[in-house]
């Protein structure tokens, strides 16, 4: 089903796959001897980046993008940075939509604040700006910015347009920023992961199927982290472009850093039906390509696919899972009681099973995975004349834009669905972050979205509630629903999977409500704050030496960003930034937030010329204990922080809330074995906390202190491969730090304290 190569491989005319231990085959095929350094030219990759690179440096590369977009939880402290950076005006059309928090009835007028913060700052900059329910943000960049050739930056983990053409990326933040004031995206040239698809897919197969069968290969092994997957061979040809959109957004959850597609016939359609057939290239890879890796895939052997609890990683084919019930749902118990880790949380997926099969509690269809317009006419194909029945089970279904819900409505679809009972919501994000249709507790969802991390759907551990998610195709969960909630792939249907008409666009609903203001920027407007709206509080600069002490150690395998700041409801304060940060690791740490603030109260004195030895008695042990090593050190000198420590942490969203509200509450840095995602690791930097990495098996404890002497000095000096540190606890330990590359810039923003500290230093 889907096969990696061991080694690099040649692709021939993109058809034609060549171990690279085998080269003399290839100078056979194409008679003249290549290396590998030529031939990574070959890939469409290569041509996107070398024409956006600006440092005349293929190996250390500075891009500057096309476009941008934000989502309602990220655009308003972007803006509030650059704003206190120098900003003057978006230099390039970023697009700002308020897809995530629109329903949240949470904080009062909140939302709608940060929504007319948006539209004031869209007027005064020249942004493009999306009101509420009008459409979530990756199908809008899809129908209206995404080209053959181009590249995009978004603040959010699942910018991805490849299957159109474009290297779409998802980053903090600090980023984004950096594009408004015109600076570059910094980054070493990227190893590039071939995709080879062959076949076709069966009809009751949907993109999410594909999506997860690659993504319960890839993942766990970080076949393509921090890589670029490039999309090739005969099997593209044989899925729509709206189909191939429905995979590529979810190569996020592989951890790759983009993704891109050869483009056909079928792009240039997708393009011209959207009024941009001028946006359309033809992309392919030269007659000879190098590709770090490969994952060749069969599409016309993939199945019905479920991934479930806690990752879209743990994937199963459904028909497998429905045949050994007892066994898979007894091993996701299992592990997902270690992730949980509490005692008075049950975890039961058993107890679903009736007679012999899965009952479900909940469906959902929605978003940028599931909303597309292919997804829900295949849904509402099998819904029509069908029942989802009036016991537990619901069905919901958010189209992804305006644009698509007029279409579906004119062509019956979304009556279909409803006389099948499913109700049909507007164009919203919730679903895939916790705001809105949290299943009862003890109930399992099934979604075609993007991730199901635990609590990610809305519950609230810490009031004794636990609720799971399984993501799935919409075809599938169609099929579920119209089996009663019964388990169901939509293999098991017999249907009429002939084509249905032509899609289409119809612009009317964003002609009529969306401003475009990126032509016309009004620099005299005033930008409207709500009372919710903050400025970023102080941080202080780093100082040559550092005492960390660690306020929170997590020992599981992997640590996402929703565990470090949770989505839904918190989000409705990420305009806030000290209000945001109470929530900081509350599912997974809740006394982490007290720990840090007592640490933050004696840099706070620091800051202000009081020796912070003076507030805590503790704090002069300490001083005393370093002396006793050597290092003649003192109090109002060094800097004072607090430390998390994980094995790997930083999985999953872009959303930089999971650092800068470490750093708001005083964070120094973050101690791991390894860094889950580029993004989490920039964001770090971005807000000058350090990304430490350790090789060694150190039992940290919560409330040990680490001392870290010449640390700025050892950023200046380019050697960081070896730097010694000690654990002051009742005895005093050496340990052995590292920090990966970082560039000239990076070094600067973490010395400075902060992206922001940075761009205020280089004003003055």
């Amino acid at each position: 089903m889907v096969t990696l190569y061991d080694n690099g491989v040649y692709v021939i005319n993109g058809t034609e796959i060549i171990d690279e231990n085998k080269k003399e085959l290839l100078i056979d095929k194409v008679g003249n001897i290549l290396t590998k350094e030529e031939a990574k030219k070959g890939t469409i990759t290569y041509s996107i980046l070398e024409k956006h690179n600006t440092s005349n440096n293929m190996q250390k590369l500075k891009i500057k993008f096309d476009a941008m977009a934000s989502h309602d939880i990220t655009f308003v402290g972007i803006i509030q940075t650059a704003k206190a950076s120098g900003l003057k005006k978006f230099p390039i059309p970023y697009v700002l939509t308020n897809c995530h928090n629109s329903l949240n009835a949470v904080g009062g007028t909140i939302n709608e604040d940060d929504h007319m913060f948006g539209l004031s700052a869209a007027k005064k900059y020249g942004g493009i700006y999306v009101p509420p329910h009008m459409a979530v943000i990756h199908q809008y960049m899809r129908e209206m910015m995404a080209g053959c050739g181009k590249m995009i930056l978004g603040s959010d983990s699942h910018t991805r347009y490849g299957s159109l053409g474009t290297m779409a990326i998802g980053e903090g933040g600090g980023e984004l920023v950096k594009q408004l004031l015109c600076d570059t995206y910094d980054i070493d040239y990227p190893e590039v992961v071939g995709v080879y698809l062959t076949g076709k897919p069966h009809p009751a197969v949907g993109p999410q199927d594909i999506a997860l069968a690659i993504i319960g290969k890839v993942f766990k092994n970080g076949y393509v982290k921090n890589k670029v997957m490039e999309f090739i061979g005969p099997g593209v040809s044989n899925m729509t472009t709206d189909y191939r959109n429905g995979i590529d957004v979810m190569t996020t959850e592989t951890t790759c850093l983009s993704s891109i597609w050869r483009t056909d016939e079928d792009t240039k359609a997708y393009l011209s039906a959207h009024g941009r057939e001028n946006d359309y290239k033809e992309l392919n890879p030269r007659e000879v390509a190098y590709y770090d890796g490969m994952v060749y895939i069969d599409l016309s052997t993939v199945k019905p696919m479920i991934a479930l609890p806690f990752h879209p990683s743990n994937v199963y084919e459904i028909e497998y899972l429905n045949n050994n019930l007892e066994i898979v749902l007894k091993e996701i118990e299992e592990e997902g009681k270690k992730i949980i880790d509490n005692p008075n949380i049950e975890f039961n997926l058993r107890n679903k099973i009736v007679d012999g099969k899965l009952k479900v509690d909940q469906g959902i269809i929605a978003g940028c995975a599931g909303g597309t317009y292919s997804s829900i006419m295949e849904a509402a194909k099998i819904l029509k004349g069908k029942s989802c029945g009036n016991d537990e089970f619901s069905l919901s279904i958010y189209p992804s834009s305006q644009p698509v819900m007029m279409e579906l409505v004119k062509n019956g679809a979304i009556s279909d669905c409803m006389a099948a009972g499913a109700t049909i919501r507007t164009a919203f994000c919730g679903p895939c972050f916790g705001a809105g249709d949290t299943p009862a507790n003890g109930a399992l969802s099934i979604r075609h979205t993007t991730r199901n991390f635990p609590n990610r759907e809305g519950s609230k551990p810490g009031n004794g509630q636990i609720s799971s998610v399984a993501l799935m195709d919409a075809r599938s969960i169609a099929a579920t629903a119209s089996n009663g909630g019964i388990l169901t792939p939509a293999t098991d249907f017999e249907m009429d999977y002939s084509s249905f008409d032509n899609y289409n666009f119809d612009t009317s609903s964003y002609d009529s409500r969306i401003y475009n203001g990126y032509v016309a920027p009004q620099e005299e407007a005033e930008l409207k704050y709500g009372p919710n709206i903050k400025d970023w509080p102080e941080m202080s600069s780093l100082t040559n030496n550092i005492l960390m002490q660690v306020a929170s150690v997590i020992t599981d395998p992997i640590t996402t960003t929703d565990e470090l700041i949770p989505s839904g409801e918190t989000s409705s304060y990420r305009s806030n930034p000290l209000g945001l940060a109470e929530f900081t690791l509350s599912r997974r740490d809740p006394d982490y937030v007290n720990r840090a603030k007592a640490v933050n109260k004696l840099e706070k004195a620091r800051m202000k010329n009081i020796d912070p030895t003076t507030l805590d008695s503790e704090l002069t042990e300490v001083f005393n204990k370093i002396k006793t090593i050597g290092f003649q050190v003192k109090p109002l000198e060094t800097g004072i922080g607090s430390v998390i420590y994980a094995n790997k942490p930083g999985d999953g969203s872009a959303r930089e809330q999971a650092a800068s509200c470490q750093r708001v509450l005083g964070g120094i840095a973050n101690i791991a074995k390894e860094y889950a995602t580029k993004r989490y690791r920039s964001n770090l930097m971005n807000w000058g906390m350090i990304p430490f990495l350790t090789n060694e098996d150190i039992k940290f404890n919560v409330g040990d202190y680490i001392f870290v002497p010449s640390i700025k000095e050892i950023l200046s000096s380019g050697d960081m491969s070896d730097i010694k540190a000690y654990v002051i606890n009742d005895k005093i330990e050496e340990i052995n730090l590292y920090i990966a590359d970082m560039t000239l810039d990076e070094k600067k923003i973490v010395s400075a304290g902060s992206l922001i500290n940075h761009n205020r230093n280089k004003v003055r």
